[in-house]
């Protein structure tokens, strides 16, 4: 258990013991990452459902303001740096040599300063989940919320495996702690977290979409790319299950 104890240290701000670890500790923690989300998940859920007694946007709003608090911002910090690097990509390309150009995204995506892209996309990131939240939570279902991060956080064991590291960091790290037995069981995991909420059988097109893009428009994937990976993956399947249940 040692593995899930340093995951959720990683991606939570939850308490947790504190332990000592190697590097190789540290990136099998990653095959824990998808339980570390059915704990936010579940946290996620509690809370829009206790403010869902008020009416569905408070619920909404309580269930955003635990997702990011439970998280750190942590993933939106990535989105962000993501949003930055993609914009100065898209401003280079054409005007300088392909090396001047991917020198100038690794550079801005490894600046610690917030531009104006990432301001945009964690607004529209925020905005797009309480809006989806409120959808869920009117129709009462907590399901969909509490399994949404489990299964957004199964993309980074994909992603890690399939795609080139961006530059030597923290992603690189996970690369070769991910076995074909953690896929297995989460895969079965999430087939039977689907019967729940069947919109989570989307969940590998997010993650071959992501990545796809990551490996066409960036180059690969960073510690950044998962962040926001899982991201834009629990806003794509909130919208996927808020659309099921209104062709249901």
């Amino acid at each position: 258990m040692k593995g899930l104890i340093v995951a959720i240290q990683f991606l939570t701000r939850l308490p947790a013991p504190r332990i000592s670890v190697s590097g190789d500790e540290f990136a099998a923690s990653m095959r824990w990452f998808p339980a570390v989300g059915l704990i936010v998940g579940a946290l996620v859920a509690g809370a829009g459902w206790a403010g869902a007694r008020i009416d569905p946007w408070t619920g909404a709003l309580a269930a955003l303001i635990l997702w990011v608090a439970v998280t750190g911002a942590l993933h939106l910090d990535g989105l962000g740096d993501i949003a930055d690097a993609s914009g100065a990509a898209h401003k280079a390309r054409g005007r300088l040599p392909a090396d001047e150009a991917r020198g100038r995204l690794l550079a801005v995506l490894g600046d610690p300063h917030v531009g104006s892209f990432a301001v945009v996309a964690i607004a529209l990131q925020l905005i797009a989940k309480l809006v989806l939240l409120h959808a869920l939570l009117d129709r009462q279902l907590f399901a969909a919320i509490a399994l949404i991060p489990f299964a957004a956080r199964i993309g980074p064991l994909a992603w890690s495996r399939a795609l080139p590291d961006l530059h030597a960091g923290l992603g690189s790290r996970f690369r070769t702690a991910v076995r074909p037995a953690d896929f297995l069981i989460w895969g079965l995991t999430l087939i039977a977290a689907a019967w729940a909420s069947p919109s989570l059988l989307i969940a590998p097109l997010v993650f071959f979409s992501w990545g796809w893009w990551l490996l066409h428009k960036i180059g690969g994937i960073s510690g950044d790319g998962h962040g926001a990976g899982i991201e834009i993956g629990e806003t794509m399947l909130l919208g996927a299950a808020v659309l099921l249940a209104h062709l249901a």
